[in-house]
């Protein structure tokens, strides 16, 4: 208990970030001072339970000692059952409420805002029903009779120690008047839990006796000298114009000018009354990242937030953003020529280059010895990387609740939507978010299930007052109004700005910003001037018609970007193409590769395909790139032609930002001569039907009613031609906010099928709202009411594994494996065709023994070919059938903690043709097409 309090006092000072003081601070009468005197307070009283029956028999022996100082007990056996009714979190909870009441005349109604904290610290605030049931069995918490008057008098006593001790004895009167809200409730439990648990670490407070010959000051300094945690970053508001802050933190070349929007974006973060919601809406390529980070760091410093969460919407785009944020950090004042915590947060983050070196830094915990220099030499930057920053991801901040708690993190939204989501230890999460500037990135990106949980989470950021920038290149006005009215907590204020309606109308690039219970200040900066005009023409959905109409596109060379709606029509088309074009001019790209092969494609891409003047090998014969959705976002890559399915407007624009991306040659003049206007052939229906009627695959992905919607609101581009092209970026805005408006769009005899497929739609979307609403949190509850009952009916644990994605993700819970080849002889080997690492170590072919454990190299090579496998493998009785027939390659010799690569994944072998079956299915791979399916289950 005095270790967790010495602890809570140190973790306050120089670890918890001053806008999360500052808000706890708030809710008290004596300020920062009662503040962190009731931290210190709450972290050491909160194992009183243990002083209780129900506790102090688990071990006879010690038992007995109490029992000789008349302090009777039933044995553990004799209580039976009924002991689980105290948990010793909800007995203290009680003691400490009892104590509040008979000692110092709290009412009832008042304690348990403050109690919750001890009650909840093993991560479950209890419910009205837990705290009932343990009233009515008062022999768990004193024995009855004579015996119960001296525990009374033991756990009185230890309490009003406590009191005395941690320096509350003469402020618990005046907080007996408080009213907590819910937040200040939540960050209390948060740093309770934190505090227990590094002062239960035995490697920083070693058991009785190995710690005795050391003073209480020296066994807490030399447990805080081994922790080591890096203190938060303390953000100074830059005082440069944006162009001399853009070109100081991002490295811009002498001669770029800062875009208008990110100008902007800067002058309303510092225009803004207090820090809260920024929705920056521009067009693809405007650099909404780096406005995004620069707007972070003016909040940062003017709310006290001492870090930054940029949460992306899958790992492919986490991997990509996280050297981004490394480089920012790198040029960071507060954070350049210090040291920081950094996090990649999702699942495969141990398989980032990046991150590994990070981890390579963040030592081991222990205590040391004060008196003497402790080795840094794990500390030292990796000399290739040459940083003034010394970034680490530290050791103690690792695992699925604690990474999070990293002052700068880049990782899946999945993380930030997990805040919404009823789970054990959920107030981690919240202590996670609440110290940060949240950037949320792709906005449009997230359907209503998702949407459903962003929301709530938006609501409860509001009420930590934590700043928020959104980050979205196509927004519609109804899913922007959402946004901030859950951040705002409420109905908005009349909107201040330009005009107000322009965040109604077709205003583009457009800035929304509220802060907490503000009204709405609206900007409209000016486009960059960049533009591109796009002719759209529809093409029948027809293999051999697009092949001969690539045939004659690419007489004078250039290069195509297709883009299917699923898997199956990539792989479809690439054949067809291939079997025309040849192997080596059809490139392939989609979400069924393994990861190392994936993120070795997105390199590759970019290579070939990246802007000019950098290190591209652009072909210089004709090419063609058959993708999936994994085109649409992040990758900076540019084409001259673009093929494409069907698909909801706001995802064709962000296709079409891939179409002439950048300006090759005055005029367009280094593209074909054929190609230097820039045109998109819309295919993936069938156009000569009355109403157009999208494939079955695609309905299946997005929808009847978007995909109608969004041909409705093209309709006038694609019968126009020439005449009528998409203008980008001016039309951005006018053809978002009519495809996902209310109002009739297309010819009056689509009306009944579009009314149909809207029924439809609807009755999807509120069955998405009414699932997603099961395990979603509740509502900030009014100041003073406790947390109890806060995640009941919750999912247990949630992490970022397959079956915690499902439950923020409207999908299927999916089947990841790890793919190795088998050789004739039997023999397991890592598969042949990866490239050596950075450090020129071999990877391919290499020998996976199934008797032992496979080196380190070899398991985590082997692990960085895990693969999602595809839908068919989603439904119930496959995935069943699926695991059972994968878990016969189970080998006893790769499971357990010296197999952390390894243990506990499904292997799924290859033959030497690189095929297999599973399920009834035929598997095929190869680097080039990724994963191919086929076959009935039988």
């Amino acid at each position: 208990m005095e270790d967790s309090a010495a602890v809570a006092g140190l973790m306050w000072d120089r670890w918890l970030p001053s806008g999360v003081r500052a808000l706890i601070a708030e809710a008290l009468p004596g300020g920062v001072a009662d503040a962190r005197a009731l931290a210190v307070w709450l972290a050491g009283v909160h194992d009183i339970g243990k002083a209780t029956p129900a506790f102090a028999c688990q071990v006879d022996q010690l038992a007995d000692v109490m029992r000789e100082q008349g302090l009777e007990m039933r044995s553990s056996k004799a209580m039976g059952p009924d002991r689980r009714l105290a948990p010793h979190g909800l007995a203290g909870q009680v003691l400490l409420a009892e104590w509040l009441e008979e000692q110092l005349g709290w009412a009832a109604g008042r304690t348990g805002q403050f109690t919750v904290a001890v009650g909840g610290h093993h991560g479950v605030p209890p419910t009205h029903g837990q705290i009932k049931a343990l009233y009515e069995h008062e022999e768990l918490l004193r024995t009855p009779g004579p015996s119960g008057r001296v525990w009374r008098a033991v756990q009185t006593e230890l309490l009003d120690v406590c009191a005395d001790q941690f320096g509350v004895s003469d402020r618990l009167a005046d907080w007996g008047t408080v009213r907590l809200p819910q937040p200040v409730q939540v960050l209390l439990t948060a740093l309770v839990i934190v505090c227990d648990w590094i002062a239960s670490n035995p490697d920083l407070f070693p058991y009785f006796p190995d710690g005795a010959s050391r003073s209480d000051e020296e066994r807490l300094a030399a447990a805080w000298q081994g922790l080591d945690l890096p203190e938060p970053w303390q953000a100074e508001e830059p005082v440069a114009s944006a162009q001399e802050l853009f070109a100081a933190r991002f490295g811009l070349p002498m001669d770029a000018q800062v875009r208008p929007v990110q100008a902007a974006a800067v002058e309303l973060a510092r225009d803004m009354e207090r820090p809260g919601l920024m929705v920056i809406e521009a067009p693809m390529g405007e650099g909404k990242t780096e406005a995004a980070l620069a707007v972070a760091e003016v909040f940062a410093a003017r709310s006290g937030a001492g870090g930054v969460f940029f949460a992306l919407p899958t790992m492919a785009t986490g991997n990509a953003m996280f050297p981004r944020l490394l480089g920012w950090l790198e040029r960071l004042p507060g954070v350049r020529d210090s040291r920081r915590s950094v996090h990649l947060a999702h699942s495969k983050a141990a398989l980032n280059d990046d991150f590994v070196d990070l981890m390579a830094r963040g030592g081991r915990v222990a205590a040391v010895n004060v008196d003497e220099v402790a080795d840094s030499s794990w500390r030292r930057a990796d000399a290739r990387r040459r940083v003034g920053a010394e970034l680490v991801a530290h050791a103690w901040l690792r695992g699925r609740k604690k990474a999070m708690l990293a002052s700068f993190v880049a990782g899946t939204i999945d993380q930030l939507l997990f805040a919404g989501l009823k789970s054990r230890h959920l107030a981690l999460r919240h202590l996670a978010v609440a110290g940060k500037v949240v950037v949320i990135d792709e906005a449009h990106a997230y359907d209503t299930y998702m949407s459903v949980y962003l929301d709530r989470v938006l609501s409860w950021l509001g009420a930590y007052r934590v700043p928020v920038v959104v980050l979205s290149a196509t927004l519609p006005a109804g899913r922007r109004r959402e946004l901030v009215e859950a951040y705002a907590g409420g109905e908005l204020k009349p909107a201040v700005g330009q005009a107000d309606d322009d965040a109604e109308t077709g205003a583009y690039p457009l800035l929304t910003a509220v802060a907490p219970g503000g009204a709405v200040v609206v900007r409209c900066p000016q486009a960059s001037g960049r533009s591109t005009t796009v002719e759209v023409e529809p093409l029948a959905d027809d293999l051999d018609m697009l092949v001969d109409r690539l045939e004659d596109e690419l007489a004078g060379g250039g290069c195509v970007l297709v883009v299917r709606n699923t898997v199956r029509r990539v792989l479809e088309t690439a054949r067809v193409l291939q079997g025309r074009f040849g192997e080596g001019a059809v490139t392939v790209a989609h979400s069924c590769f393994v990861d190392i092969d994936r993120a070795q494609k997105d390199r590759d891409l970019l290579r070939r395909f990246g802007p000019p003047g950098r290190d591209t090998e652009r072909p210089k014969d004709r090419h063609i790139v058959v993708a999936s959705q994994v085109a649409e976002q992040s990758l900076d890559v540019d084409f001259d032609l673009l093929v494409s399915d069907l698909c909801p407007v706001d995802l064709l624009l962000q296709r079409m930002g891939r179409l002439h991306r950048h300006l090759r040659g005055q005029g367009q003049s280094e593209r074909p001569e054929r190609l230097r206007t820039a045109r998109c052939l819309l295919t993936g229906a069938d156009w000569a039907a009355d109403v157009p009627a999208p494939v079955r695959g695609s309905v299946a992905v997005y929808g009847r009613f978007a995909l109608l919607r969004s041909a409705a609101v093209l309709l006038p581009h694609l019968e126009g031609g020439s005449q009528s092209p998409v203008q980008l970026p001016s039309d951005i805005s006018p053809l978002v906010q009519s495809a996902y408006g209310i109002g009739p769009v297309g010819p009056a005899h689509w009306a009944e099928v579009l009314a149909e497929a809207r029924s439809r739609f609807d009755e999807h979307r509120a069955d998405q709202a009414e699932r997603a609403a099961v395990f979603r949190l509740g509502e900030v509850g009014r100041p003073g009411r406790p947390l109890f009952g806060w995640v009941a009916a919750g999912v247990g644990d949630a992490d970022d594994s397959r079956t915690g994605r499902a439950q923020v993700r409207d999908s299927r819970e999916s089947l990841e494996v790890v793919v190795v080849q088998r050789r004739a002889d039997g023999t397991l080997t890592t598969l042949p065709w990866l490239e050596p690492d950075r450090r020129g170590r071999r990877r391919g072919g290499l020998e996976l023994p199934q008797d032992q454990t496979p080196t380190p190299f070899a398991g985590r090579t082997a692990a960085s070919c895990g693969l999602r496998l595809p839908l068919q493998f989603s439904y119930a009785e496959t995935m069943d059938r699926a695991i059972e027939e994968l878990e016969q390659l189970y080998l006893r010799a790769w499971q357990g903690k010296d197999s952390p690569w390894l243990s506990d994944q499904l292997i799924l072998a290859l033959d030497e043709n690189c095929q297999t079956r599973l399920a009834g299915f035929c598997l095929r791979y190869s680097p080039l097409d990724g994963l191919e399916v086929t076959g009935d289950r039988n």
